[in-house]
C-alpha cells in the first residue's frame, strides 16, 4: 500500500506540473463559425442569398445540435453547434466538406470562410501600439503587415485580430453626371481599373551567359497612376478616370473607433488562443515573441498591454494554493489535537497531499484545467478526505479491539 501510495503521489506531482492552467473554466459551446463577406449589401439581401442557403445546408451534418445564423450589413455569420464530445478539428473538416457543396448556391464571387479555431474565452491578451508622432494609418499598416505575422507564429495562437486605426486604400468616387455625359457605367470604370492593375510575364532568354526575365510591371502605386487610366476613347481622345471621378488615398469606412482611457484612438490587436491550449503557457510565449518583434519597430514605437489574463491566472492560482496550504495545516492541527495519537494523526494527514496530487491525474485525464472552479472543488473536498480518514481509523481501532478481545478473553 505504501508503494502504491508513493507511486500515485509521484504521478500526481508530475500531473500537477503538466496540468494546463487558466483563470476560468471554458464553458463555451463546441462550435464552428462560418464567416461570409459580401460588402455593400443590405442585411435582408445577406439573409436571403447567403445566410439562409448556408444554414439550410449545414443542418444535416452529423453530431450537430443546431445551427444559428446572423446577418448584418455586408456580413453573414453562421454558428454550427456540435455535441460536446465532438472533436473540434473533425467538426471543422466536416463543415469544410459541406461548404464545398453549399458555395455553388451563393452569388458569384461570395466565398464563405471558417472562423479561428478558438473558443468564447480565447481572448487571452490585448495590446496596443504606443507610437507618438505616427498617424493611425501608419500604425495600422505596421500592425497588419508586421506585428500580426510575427505573433501568429507563436504555438497555441489561433489568430491575431487587428483593431483600430485606418486601413489605407485608394477610393474612387464616381460623378454620375460625368458618367452620363461620356456614356459610361460604373462596371466599365471598375473593369478598367482592374485591367490596369496587373503584371504580365514574358519569357526568359540568355545573353552572354546571363539569364534575363522579361515582364511588364503594371501594379498601381499612386493616385496619379489611377487618375491616368483610360476608360474609353471619344473621337480619338481618351476618357480617363480623372475625367469621371475623383481619386484619393484614405482609410476604409469604419463603424466605430477603439479608444483607451479616453485619451484618444489607438491601434492594436487581440491574441486569440487555439482550442485546448494552456493559456498561461501561450501568454508567456506571446510576451517573449513581443520582445523579438519590438526590435524591428520604428523608433519610439512600443507595445502597451491593456489586458493580460496571466495576471488573473496568477492571482487566482496563488489564492487557491494559499487556501489549500492553510486548510491542510489547520486540519492537521485539529486532527492531532482531537485524536491525540500521533500514529492515527499521521495516517490521516498523509492522505491529504496524496489525494490532492492524485486528483490532478484525473484532471488531466478528462482535459480539465487548473482554474478557480476545479481548485476550489479540491479545497472543499479536503474536509471529506479528513472525515473519511477519521472514520476509517476509528473503525480499524474498533475491529482491532474486538479481535484482541476474542483472542484474549481473560484480559480487560
Amino acid at each position: 500500500m505504501l508503494l502504491v501510495a508513493a507511486g500515485l503521489f509521484a504521478w500526481g506531482v508530475y500531473s500537477v506540473q503538466t496540468n494546463k492552467i487558466d483563470a476560468i473554466p471554458d464553458l463555451s459551446e463546441n462550435q464552428v463559425i462560418v464567416f461570409t463577406e459580401w460588402m455593400g449589401r443590405s442585411p435582408q439581401i445577406i439573409e436571403d442569398q447567403v445566410t439562409y442557403p448556408l444554414v439550410t445546408n449545414l443542418q444535416g451534418l452529423p453530431q450537430v445540435k443546431y445551427v444559428r445564423g446572423s446577418s448584418m450589413f455586408g456580413m453573414s455569420f453562421v454558428y454550427v453547434i456540435f455535441d460536446d464530445e465532438t472533436d473540434v478539428y473533425w467538426a471543422r473538416e466536416r463543415v469544410l466538406e459541406r461548404l464545398n457543396y453549399a458555395t455553388r448556391l451563393l452569388p458569384e464571387g461570395v466565398t464563405p470562410t471558417l472562423g479561428p479555431d478558438g473558443t468564447g474565452v480565447g481572448h487571452i491578451l490585448w495590446y496596443t501600439l504606443d507610437a507618438p508622432g505616427m498617424d493611425l494609418g501608419e500604425q495600422r499598416a505596421v500592425q497588419d503587415w508586421y506585428v500580426k505575422f510575427g505573433l501568429q507564429n507563436v504555438p497555441g495562437v489561433s489568430e491575431i485580430a487587428s483593431f483600430g486605426g485606418f486601413q489605407k486604400q485608394y477610393q474612387v468616387t464616381l460623378d454620375p453626371n460625368k458618367l452620363t455625359y461620356y456614356g459610361l457605367s460604373a462596371p466599365e470604370v471598375i473593369q478598367s481599373i482592374r485591367a490596369n492593375n496587373n503584371e504580365a510575364g514574358g519569357r526568359k532568354f540568355e545573353m552572354s551567359d546571363i539569364g534575363y526575365i522579361i515582364k511588364t510591371t503594371g501594379y498601381l502605386k499612386s493616385v496619379e497612376e489611377i487618375e491616368n487610366i483610360p476608360v474609353k476613347t471619344v473621337n480619338t481622345v481618351p476618357v480617363r478616370i480623372r475625367d469621371v471621378a475623383s481619386v484619393q488615398m484614405t482609410g476604409e469606412t469604419r463603424l466605430g473607433i477603439f479608444d483607451v482611457d479616453g485619451e484618444g484612438e489607438v491601434v492594436g490587436g487581440i491574441v486569440v488562443m487555439r482550442y485546448g491550449e494552456n493559456a498561461d503557457e501561450v501568454i508567456g510565449n506571446v510576451k517573449k515573441k513581443m520582445e523579438e518583434v519590438a526590435k524591428g519597430f520604428p523608433q519610439g514605437m512600443k507595445f502597451n498591454i491593456v489586458y493580460d489574463r496571466s495576471e488573473l491566472i496568477e492571482e487566482s492560482i496563488s489564492s487557491i494554493k494559499t487556501t489549500l496550504i492553510e486548510e491542510m495545516i489547520v486540519v492537521s492541527l485539529v486532527v492531532i489535537i482531537f485524536l491525540f495519537h500521533w500514529r492515527s494523526a499521521v495516517s490521516i494527514i498523509i492522505q491529504i497531499p496524496i489525494t490532492i496530487a492524485t486528483s490532478f491525474i484525473l484532471l488531466n485525464a478528462f482535459g480539465i484545467t487548473s482554474n478557480i472552479m476545479s481548485l476550489t472543488g479540491i479545497a472543499l473536498a479536503i474536509g471529506v478526505i479528513v472525515d473519511n480518514g477519521i472514520i476509517m481509523a476509528e473503525n480499524a481501532y474498533k475491529n482491532l479491539s474486538s479481535r484482541y478481545a476474542e483472542l484474549n478473553p481473560g484480559e480487560k
